[in-house]
C-alpha cells in the first residue's frame, strides 16, 4: 500500500470522513494512490457515511426490544432486532 493510503485510512478512521480537498492534498503532498486504493478508499468513505445515516429512532428501539423479548433467540426476526438494539445503545 502507498504511503498516501496508509495516511488517508488513518485520517478517515480518526474522524469518519474524508472530503475531497483531504485526498488531493495528501495526493500532492505523498504522492499517488493506485486505482485499486482509490477505490477501496471510496468505498471505505461511503460505507463510513451510510453508517452514520442510518440514526435509529426511539421508537425502532423500543419495537426491536419488543422482539427481543417474543421472538427466539438465534432466528432472523431476533437477529435483526438486535442489531437495531445495539446501534441504538452504542449512540446511533
Amino acid at each position: 500500500m502507498s504511503e498516501t493510503f496508509d495516511k488517508l485510512k488513518a485520517l478517515l478512521a480518526k474522524q469518519d470522513t474524508l472530503s475531497e480537498d483531504e485526498i488531493n492534498q495528501a495526493i500532492q503532498s505523498s504522492g499517488p494512490m493506485t486505482a485499486e486504493e482509490r477505490a477501496t478508499l471510496d468505498a471505505e468513505v461511503h460505507e463510513k457515511k451510510r453508517q452514520k445515516d442510518q440514526v435509529i429512532t426511539m421508537e425502532q428501539y423500543l419495537e426491536a426490544s419488543k422482539v427481543l423479548d417474543t421472538a427466539a433467540e438465534g432466528s432472523d426476526e431476533y437477529n435483526k432486532a438486535l442489531k437495531i438494539v445495539e446501534a441504538y445503545e452504542k449512540g446511533g
